[in-house]
C-alpha cells in the first residue's frame, strides 16, 4: 500500500493524518558544487564537539570529540569536569604535533571555539576555521553522528560512579 491510501483510510476513520515532511536539502547541489566544504584527503577538514554527561554521581561532564572528516577517525576524546578554549587548544596542540596541521576546522559557534586566543592561533598555524550556522547541527554532520554513537554505545549502557571509571568501596 502507498501513503495515499493509507492517508485516505486514516481520514475516513477520523484520525488525523501527520503533516507531510520536507525533503531534507543536501549537503551539495546536482552540479557538484558544493554548500559546505566536504573533505578530500586526511587531514583536509577536522571537526571536534563537545558533549555532556553526568555519572552516577551527578555531577556533569564534558567530553571533547575531534574527527578527521575524510577518514572519519576519531583523533582524540577529552573528558574533563570542566573544559574551556585552554583544554581545546592543548588537545588541538597535541594533535598537530601527532597527525600533521588539518587545513580546515569546522565547530559550533561556542565560546570554547569562538575565543579570541584560540582564533589567532589558528591563524598563525594557518587553519581555516568553519563555523556552522547557528541552530544548523548537520551542517557539523559526521562529528554530531559519532557523538550520537558515543552516546547510543557507550554512555547510555554504561554506569560510571565517577570520571575514572572505578566503583568507590
Amino acid at each position: 500500500m502507498n501513503h495515499k491510501r493509507v492517508e485516505r483510510i486514516w481520514r475516513q476513520e477520523g484520525l488525523k493524518v501527520p503533516a507531510r515532511q520536507p525533503k531534507r536539502g543536501r549537503l551539495w547541489l546536482n552540479d557538484g558544487s558544493c554548500v559546505r566544504l566536504r573533505p578530500e584527503y586526511p587531514n583536509h577538514v577536522w571537526s571536534y564537539d563537545f558533549m555532556y554527561d553526568r555519572p552516577h554521581d551527578g555531577r556533569s561532564f564534558r567530553i571533547l570529540n575531534v574527527i578527521d572528516e575524510y577518514t572519519r577517525e576519531c583523533l582524540a576524546s577529552v573528558v574533563k569536569r570542566t573544559l574551556i578554549h585552554d583544554d581545546v587548544l592543548l588537545c588541538l596542540t597535541a594533535l598537530f604535533c601527532q597527525h600533521g596541521v588539518p587545513a580546515h576546522l569546522r565547530s559550533d559557534n561556542g565560546s570554547e571555539f569562538t575565543a579570541t586566543a584560540v582564533r589567532l592561533w589558528l591563524k598563525r598555524l594557518d587553519v581555516a576555521p568553519l563555523f556552522i550556522e547557528p541552530g544548523s547541527p548537520w551542517e557539523n554532520g559526521y562529528v554530531e553522528s559519532f557523538n550520537g554513537k558515543m552516546w547510543d554505545e557507550l554512555l547510555a549502557r554504561e554506569i560510571f560512579y565517577s570520571l575514572s571509571g572505578k566503583r568507590k568501596s
